[in-house]
């Protein structure tokens, strides 16, 4: 790659939301085009974290211009490289801009001496792209794929028309049924959300899904921030076991678009799975939101996760993009990043 030129690096708590606003709605509009998200309250969110000037993280600038940026947010000892950003500015390409800002954010991540994690996914960049950035700093990568199916408006009569769909649900055992979800389960579905990604590829890329308390939080960022969309109780359900008096599966549902859903978790017990529920959950799911007038549903999933994607497929879902998870740990012995004992 070329090196770059007239670039500079300044810490972004230099800055404030009125100087980033015109780059950040730039990144709107390619999350829209791309993957057809309204990026928009996030925007707003990060926008008010700039002005505190809390956030760690780097710009770059081509002779004076502001022209890509680069953030991450600590949780503990963990750190999440939030996004990276740039634009084309005079020789420089986005991809070198974007290489050159995550090298220093990586550089000061890495030699953090209360960062043990780090964690990120760059959901709008291709897979591979940015990958020796994080290789070569020894980080694993995990494909992904952000998967999108178009619903049909005939599934609107299958639900019996309006907002509210019949229970479906053939196939479904006597002692299951499909309840909307509502926010007094929050205990109980962060404990399902625990026990369903214990020993999962998943956990090893979020290590909220480890442990209880970081379910919860990572639930609670579904909930109440906009990263993932604006969440849709409506639109969420879950399988309750009505023999056991407990939850037994989850589909959790958010708006990233004004008729574009998007499935922020979808997890069936451990002790249930091999009859089908997923299946009839995320159908169900489908169902309403083509009777509430969604056009599409957009999912992401791990592609070595066989029997999701086989899932996902078997039910008209495609492969819209496809991106990289990284995730470097710092070994227990040596106390470093990227380097066994």
């Amino acid at each position: 790659m070329a090196p770059v030129k007239q670039l500079e690096i300044l810490d972004i708590r230099h800055f404030n939301a009125r100087q980033l606003r015109p780059l950040l709605e730039q990144e709107a509009a390619a999350w829209e085009d791309r993957l057809r998200w309204d990026y928009r309250s996030s925007t707003e969110l990060l926008l008010g974290y700039l002005d505190s000037h809390v956030l760690p993280g780097f710009v770059a600038l081509d002779r004076g211009k502001i022209c890509g940026f680069t953030f991450c947010v600590y949780e503990g000892q963990k750190a999440v490289v939030g996004d990276a950003y740039a634009v084309q500015a005079n020789s420089n390409s986005p991809a070198e801009i974007t290489r050159v800002l995550l090298l220093h954010l990586l550089e000061v991540l890495l030699h953090a001496p209360n960062i043990s994690r780090i964690e990120s996914q760059l959901l709008l960049y291709d897979e591979g792209v940015n990958n020796m950035v994080f290789v070569n700093h020894g980080f694993t990568i995990y494909p992904r794929l952000f998967m999108e199916c178009t619903l049909k408006p005939e599934q609107k009569s299958s639900s019996g028309g309006g907002n509210q769909p019949a229970p479906l649900l053939q196939g479904l055992p006597a002692n299951l049924q499909v309840r909307q979800w509502t926010a007094n389960q929050y205990q109980l579905s962060a404990e399902l959300i625990h026990n369903c990604y214990t020993g999962h590829i998943d956990s090893r890329i979020n290590d909220q899904y480890r442990t209880l308390h970081g379910s919860l939080r990572f639930l609670h960022n579904i909930v109440r921030f906009p990263g993932c969309g604006v969440f849709e109780e409506t639109a969420s359900w879950v399988l309750f076991d009505t023999s056991a008096n407990q939850l037994a599966g989850l589909v959790l549902c958010s708006r990233v678009a004004p008729r574009v859903a998007h499935i922020t978790q979808l997890c069936i017990a451990p002790g249930i799975r091999g009859q089908g529920l997923a299946r009839i959950m995320l159908q169900h799911t489908m169902n309403h939101l083509a009777a509430a007038a969604y056009e599409a549903i957009t999912l992401t999933v791990t592609e070595a996760n066989d029997s999701a994607v086989r899932l996902y497929e078997d039910l008209a879902f495609t492969t819209r993009h496809r991106f990289d998870a990284m995730v470097c740990e710092k070994d227990e012995q040596t106390g470093l990043f990227g380097i066994k004992s």
